[in-house]
């Protein structure tokens, strides 16, 4: 039985990698870098492929039972999903499992959230069995604000002042290999979220009592954001991101106590709150 990670080797993928191997399953990871497919870890078959080229893809669905998705943020996206939604149809892959965005419904002005949008209709049109994950905002986003944290003193990812229902990207991952490996799942919608709200200024807060030194919450000013981006990605991402980050401070990104209380019951735990990741993140800095 084969496990098809595509996005083997990003934030949330490279999780579902290492909870796969950790249950003795199979795993095949798809990535477009020859380098990235020799670093995987042991026992994990990679194929290099890429979700823009299908004549490279029969490769990836060959004898795949159940297969999980991350399509990086990208202007091709839609086109990727959906060449991987037919060649999952055609290779009767048995469980679908796709990672989109919470809320992704209610702001597909954002472009990496609508996208997705094609991406979900399409499972349900093609009749994949499937399950559709919409996490909020990852804890793990804030290894990027390492050297602003600790050099600095300041947190700038633009969050605002309403807050997201943030998560670990460990929970994500746990509950995509869930619904990969167990019955249940099929053809539901999850949103993943974590135990609490978290605002820019809580999370500068946080962070600072972690590491012993004042931080503070920089992020509102998001034209200011838009100006210290460009020079680390491209201008369709930082255009995309401030979209999204203007939806943030306008309207939050709320998870509800029922999602809240489906997940703890899903996971069989409590997800993992901001700050033992906090804790845990600032030790290994250290």
């Amino acid at each position: 039985m084969k496990n098809v990670v595509i996005g083997g080797t990003g934030t949330v993928g490279s999780l579902v990698v290492n909870e796969l191997l950790a249950r003795k399953e199979e795993v095949r990871v798809v990535t477009r870098s020859a380098e990235k497919a020799k670093a995987l870890p042991a026992g994990v078959e990679g194929v290099v492929a890429d979700l823009t080229d299908p004549t490279t893809l029969d490769a990836v669905f060959a004898n795949a039972q159940h297969v999980f998705m991350a399509n990086p943020v990208g202007m091709t996206e839609t086109h990727e999903g959906l060449l991987a939604v037919n060649f999952a149809k055609a290779h009767n892959v048995k469980r679908f499992v796709y990672l989109s965005v919470h809320h992704m419904d209610q702001a597909v002005h954002i472009p990496h959230f609508g996208s997705k949008l094609p991406i979900e209709t399409a499972l349900k049109s093609v009749g994949l069995t499937h399950t559709i994950l919409r996490p909020n905002n990852f804890y793990q986003n804030d290894a990027w604000m390492k050297d602003a944290l600790t050099q600095y003193g300041v947190y700038g990812m633009p969050i605002g002042d309403i807050g997201c229902s943030r998560v670990d990207a460990r929970d994500i991952a746990e509950l995509a290999v869930l619904a990969m490996t167990h019955n249940g799942h099929e053809n539901k919608t999850y949103n993943v979220v974590g135990p609490q709200l978290w605002n820019g200024a809580a999370t500068a807060e946080i962070w600072g009592s972690k590491l012993g030194k004042k931080v503070s919450y920089v992020g509102n000013d998001l034209d200011a954001w838009e100006k210290s981006a460009a020079s680390m990605m491209p201008a369709f991402m930082v255009y995309d991101m401030k979209i999204m980050f203007r939806f943030f401070q306008e309207k939050g990104l709320k998870g509800t106590d029922a999602d809240l209380s489906l997940l703890t019951k899903l996971l069989g735990h409590a997800p993992r709150s901001f700050g033992d990741f906090v804790n845990e993140t600032v030790q290994a800095w250290k």
